[in-house]
């Protein structure tokens, strides 16, 4: 299970903000995507 403090997690949100993925492009894998929204609508850092 995926936290908002996983590296995974930073890496994506990194990516998104960055403009080069989407959020619809996160892989299914466990909880990623959901944590990965969830810090994205937070506005929360990444770092």
């Amino acid at each position: 299970m995926f936290n908002k403090d996983s590296g995974l997690v930073k890496t994506w949100v990194n990516l998104i903000r960055q403009g080069t993925y989407t959020i619809e492009q996160v892989p299914a894998l466990s909880n990623l995507k959901e944590v990965v929204a969830e810090v994205l609508a937070e506005g929360g850092e990444s770092e």
